[in-house]
């Protein structure tokens, strides 16, 4: 037998390639925690780099969120936007609709309670919070139904117009307070007038945790619940996994596309309601470091999973208050924000990874 035939049986058997795996549309659980390992130590080649030491850096930015009374309700109350955005993208996400907008419709949301504020300032308490809640309700899916019309009557990719809406909401935000909402009295601050104790959401003891967590949790068990035990949250399900088994099915996805988006707008207006009247009292030029944006990264940490996006919230939470205190190490407070950066690139990449598989010629 010839030494080329002889051998080729042995190449066959040894040879290899990688194909992508068609049936595989998610990374599996642990991709994330390797994704995430990643980030921190990526990052920490840089924090090395500066001169400190990446062990002392995390281990400060842990006890500044974790370790006292007072970083564990800082940690809450910056998960509560978090959660709250990133219940609106994950409800979107649920039927593969891409809302990248939860910071425009966050700003929607706080513009629209603060309307409440300026045109009714004499309303009680009892009143008063349920107005600003639904003014942010409307707002907030008013936003969102601006990304679903497009899409559903002209086939605009919602990538484009919910990420455009950010900057409109934004700019929005930036007319109101430097001009027609200008508190007088500010001293030329960018800002509304401070709202009065019938307009702020009660908190809890001391502290700035306020009643939005409550909010937040309630959201979460109906998010659960609908999408786990309704006909509807079966439609969503079989409309994200596959679209045109679902039109088959007869369901109407242009229906489901808006009030999906509507919903998921109007959850992230809560939460820039949360944020004006529990925390900032009054609605403000920059109010937002970023939450919608962020709360995307929640989301996909989460994979959509309803208790997921609360252990992801209050992580991400940790990380931002965490980012506040190695800045007594010299570090600016903007680590935070390099280490989800490293996180979304390497979940990114872990997602694309995981779609491929080493198959054997032959």
């Amino acid at each position: 037998m010839p030494i080329d035939q002889a051998a080729s049986p042995v190449r066959r058997k040894f040879s290899f390639r990688f194909e992508i795996d068609p049936a595989r549309k998610e990374s599996p659980w642990w991709m994330t925690i390797v994704s995430i390992v990643l980030a921190l130590l990526t990052c920490a080649i840089f924090i090395a780099a500066n001169g400190k030491n990446p062990w002392l850096v995390y281990e400060k930015m842990f006890r500044g969120a974790f370790a006292t009374e007072f970083g564990i309700t800082e940690t809450l109350v910056k998960a509560i936007p978090l959660l709250l955005c990133g219940l609106g993208v994950a409800i979107a996400y649920r039927i593969s609709v891409w809302n990248i907008g939860a910071e425009g419709q966050f700003v929607a949301g706080a513009i629209g309670a603060s309307a409440v504020t300026i045109y009714f300032p004499d309303l009680p308490m009892i009143a008063t919070i349920p107005l600003m809640l639904l003014f942010a309700i409307v707002a907030g899916g008013i936003w969102g139904a601006l990304t679903a019309l497009p899409k559903i009557y002209f086939q605009v990719n919602e990538l484009i117009t919910s990420l455009m809406l950010n900057y409109i909401g934004l700019l929005l935000l930036d007319y109101l307070v430097f001009d027609p909402w200008k508190d007088p009295k500010g001293f030329n601050f960018p800002g509304t007038p401070m709202f009065t104790d019938a307009q702020m959401l009660p908190v809890l003891g001391d502290t700035r945790l306020h009643l939005g967590l409550v909010f937040a949790l309630v959201i979460v068990l109906l998010y659960w619940f609908t999408v786990k035990y309704t006909r509807w949250g079966y439609e969503l399900r079989l409309i994200g996994a596959n679209q045109d088994a679902a039109k088959n099915a007869g369901i109407n996805i242009k229906k489901h596309i808006l009030i999906v988006m509507i919903i998921s707008g109007a959850v992230a207006g809560i939460a820039g309601m949360s944020e004006v009247s529990g925390v900032t009292h009054r609605l403000m030029y920059g109010i937002s470091p970023g939450y919608g944006y962020t709360a995307i990264i929640v989301a996909w940490i989460a994979k959509l999973n309803p208790f997921g996006l609360v252990i992801s919230s209050v992580l991400f939470g940790g990380l931002i208050v965490g980012g506040y205190s190695v800045q007594t190490m010299g570090l600016p407070s903007s680590i935070s924000s390099m280490i989800q950066g490293a996180i979304l690139f390497f979940l990114i990449a872990g997602n694309m990874v995981s779609k491929f598989r080493l198959r054997r010629n032959g």
